[in-house]
């Protein structure tokens, strides 16, 4: 399908909501790309109370881009809605709130020229002008000491799940599966998983690093990874064999966590304190990884905090799901209907 030759037509689709002033960073971002192919960006406005309208037009003249408005159904419907209108034989998704390095077009385009691929996606990771809360964030979501790297490295084609945060996806593709689901957030796993079982490839691209600014405070990341965390079971029942002990983590973490503040109350001696010390010291390393990485002393302060709220969110969510999907025969729209939006 797309092999010998960097030339092929290529279509960002970014779903937007209330985000002119994101909107405005990524599409500065793409107005610099060295990529020398002409490209078209469709934006997709779900449903905004605070359009981005203005902001697009004043890029009228660097880019060729599409602006369209609907109602608010979400985000994976919004960017099947941009892609059966975009033109493209490969749609690129971005979110309203990430920047492009330059040459990312560029990178994605030589990889595929020699690897050939159905679905994509690449790393995530924090521009340096991003600020100590943004920086911890980005950290704890991507660093191998907190999540594997799952998120900010490729690991093996087999276990790699794109994000629609920074996904490529081949026209083929989207025509076979019909794109995203109703689920939010999980619609982008949900989709590599049923591209896998319909034979098509997907890999993970090295040099398609996106800087993810996620715009968040601990309040808004915990509502976050909790319905990341209330997801994953859902994904895991409707997809059998997917499931890994590693999602148990985030879960078996917080809980050993509690056990380790209340053993001092309940035994007397040094051996109550040791696992206290040992999460102690584990999040030392993660507030030292996060400052040599960021290069931000408060970044690094609020790392252990923001991996706390990370692992917290997900993990209770994660078993509350588990145990409602376990004990219930209801259906997960029922169950959780916050999770699932109507088209």
């Amino acid at each position: 399908f797309y092999r010998g030759s960097m030339e092929v037509f290529f279509s960002f689709v970014v779903p937007v909501f209330n985000r002119p002033g994101e909107i405005r960073e990524l599409l500065e971002s793409l107005a610099t790309q060295t990529y020398s192919t002409p490209f078209e960006v469709v934006i997709v406005e779900d449903g905004s109370s605070i359009p981005s309208e203005e902001v697009i037009e004043e890029f009228s003249d660097r880019l060729q881009v599409s602006y369209f408005k609907k109602k608010n159904t979400g985000p994976g419907d919004s960017r099947n809605f941009g892609m059966h209108r975009a033109q493209g034989a490969y749609f690129i998704l971005v979110d309203s709130d990430c920047i492009l390095p330059g040459t990312y077009l560029e990178e994605v385009a030589r990889f595929l020229s020699k690897n050939p691929l159905d679905c994509f996606g690449g790393a995530d990771d924090a521009h340096p002008s991003f600020n100590p809360m943004q920086q911890a964030i980005s950290y704890t979501m991507t660093s191998m000491l907190t999540t594997g790297g799952i998120r900010g490295k490729g690991g093996s084609d087999e276990k790699f799940q794109p994000r629609s945060f920074n996904m490529g996806l081949s026209r083929a593709a989207f025509e076979a599966s019909g794109g995203f689901g109703n689920i939010h957030p999980g619609e982008d796993p949900d989709l590599s998983l049923r591209l896998k079982k319909l034979g098509f490839s997907i890999g993970f691209i090295p040099g398609a690093t996106v800087y993810h600014k996620r715009r968040i405070d601990f309040r808004s990341f915990y509502r976050q990874v909790h319905k990341f965390g209330l997801t994953r079971p859902i994904l895991n029942r409707w997809h059998p064999g997917s499931a890994r002990i590693a999602y148990w983590f985030p879960t078996l973490f917080i809980l050993g966590l509690i056990a380790a503040l209340l053993l001092p109350i309940f035994l007397k001696g040094t051996a109550a304190w040791v696992l206290l010390i040992l999460f102690g010291f584990y999040l030392s390393v993660v507030a030292l990884g996060a400052g040599l990485k960021s290069g931000s002393a408060r970044a690094a302060l609020l790392a252990p905090g923001a991996l706390l709220v990370q692992y917290g969110g997900y993990g209770l969510g994660f078993l509350k799901s588990a145990f409602l999907l376990t004990f219930s025969k209801k259906k997960p729209e029922v169950l959780m209907p916050g999770l699932f939006f109507k088209p």
